[in-house]
């Protein structure tokens, strides 16, 4: 009998050991990872049916039309100003930080870093040898730290949701820059889930898989007539650009409902349908407020029960997408999150990167509110029947 054979025989005996959740209280859906996150199953049950794009060349019509349809949904979704553009490619978010700094950046940058996501683009930056090192704003993991002007830096940038932490912040264009800096706001867990205002930043670029209930592998970039121009500007230049990373390129592409290279399709389709899901519930102020209601249960929860509390301390930058809760040092955070796994609960684990002692839960704009509500029961329970 192999190890794996014999692991899994202890795991179904450990389990069995256990007293369980009661059944009436588990969640319908017990999907609360932060990405990739809950996609609601109607729509992956129409990759199969009859007349679905899947398996066919996303050069001709019928895809082209699923990224058209992307396109406009996102203007509508954002109510964005006429001459701003939406573009697409493949890579996800963590290929954006590597286009936007051989792409946007000319000299010198500056980024608030509170997190993982945002330290991780302003490592980026560091590394490049044609850029001067960014100027870094920086703030202990459940802060905020934003960038602030800077005479020798054209290009300003930070995340909406920062996802390893928790913490939400402003999207609006800092004091007293100068009027061709560029902002650049990573998007990747607010987009489809929290409101912002577009008009006076110049890139919201993000990655479907989490409000946007699609696959991870794709960037999606809301792109102001400026970043466009100086995009164009920096890949015309003496700069090498590799052609993945030339963002004018992409937007080339983007405008002709197409990616530079084969896209996942399945990951087109159900970002199409989780759009048009969202407009048809309400559109952006809709999701807005299910996030904030759906969090608002966790947040209410975690400072009524004596064992935990919100990693965020101050409720302003409480992040209404991503809750994290730390837990009681007199309780095993990792222990917790294995049982609620043997229960069928998954993904609650805090980012791996922070280590604390914490759960970490989304609250995505697919994620039912009494979902939510049966999971403080099960955690309820958990706390309450330990080892």
């Amino acid at each position: 009998m192999n190890s794996a054979v014999i692991d899994d025989m202890i795991c179904k005996d450990r389990i069995m050991a256990q007293p369980m959740i009661p059944r009436d209280l588990l969640p319908s859906d017990p999907r609360f990872g932060c990405g990739p996150s809950r996609i609601r199953r109607e729509v992956v049950a129409s990759l199969s049916e009859p007349g679905s794009v899947m398996g066919t060349s996303h050069r001709q019509p019928p895809v082209r039309h699923v990224v058209a349809a992307i396109r406009e949904e996102l203007t509508e979704l954002y109510n964005l100003p006429t001459d701003y553009e939406v573009a697409l490619g493949n890579g996800g978010a963590t290929l954006f930080w590597d286009m936007a700094t051989v792409s946007l950046v000319e000299k010198r940058a500056a980024t608030g870093v509170y997190g993982e996501f945002t330290r991780k683009f302003s490592s980026a930056l560091q590394r490049a040898p044609f850029l001067a090192d960014p100027a870094v704003f920086q703030a202990e993991p459940g802060k905020l730290a934003l960038p602030k002007a800077v005479s020798d830096v054209d290009t300003y940038a930070w995340a909406h949701n920062e996802t390893s932490t928790g913490v939400v912040a402003p999207v609006r264009r800092p004091n007293d820059i100068d009027d061709n800096s560029l902002v650049l706001v990573d998007a990747t867990s607010a987009a489809g889930g929290v409101a912002a205002d577009m008009s006076t930043i110049d890139a919201y670029y993000f990655s479907p898989q989490k409000n946007l209930s699609s696959d991870g592998g794709l960037w999606l970039a809301i792109l102001s007539p400026a970043a466009i121009e100086r995009s164009n500007r920096v890949t015309s230049s003496a700069r090498w650009v590799p052609q993945m990373l030339d963002l004018s390129l992409a937007v080339t592409n983007s405008r002709a409902d197409q990616t530079l290279n084969t896209p996942a399709l399945a990951t087109l389709v159900m970002l199409e349908a989780q759009c048009r899901w969202l407009l048809d519930q309400g559109g952006m102020a809709w999701a807005a407020s299910r996030t904030a209601s759906t969090s608002g249960i966790l947040y209410r929860w975690a400072e009524d029960n004596p064992l935990t509390t919100p990693f965020v301390a101050d409720p302003a930058l409480r992040s209404p997408v991503v809750v994290t809760i730390d837990i009681d040092e007199s309780v095993d955070a990792a222990r917790l999150c294995a049982r609620a796994r043997d229960n069928g609960i998954l993904d609650i684990e805090p980012y791996r990167k922070l280590g604390r002692n914490q759960i970490r839960i989304a609250t995505f704009s697919s994620i039912e509110p009494s979902d939510v509500e049966a999971l403080t029961a099960c955690l309820d329970w958990l706390l309450e029947n330990r080892d």
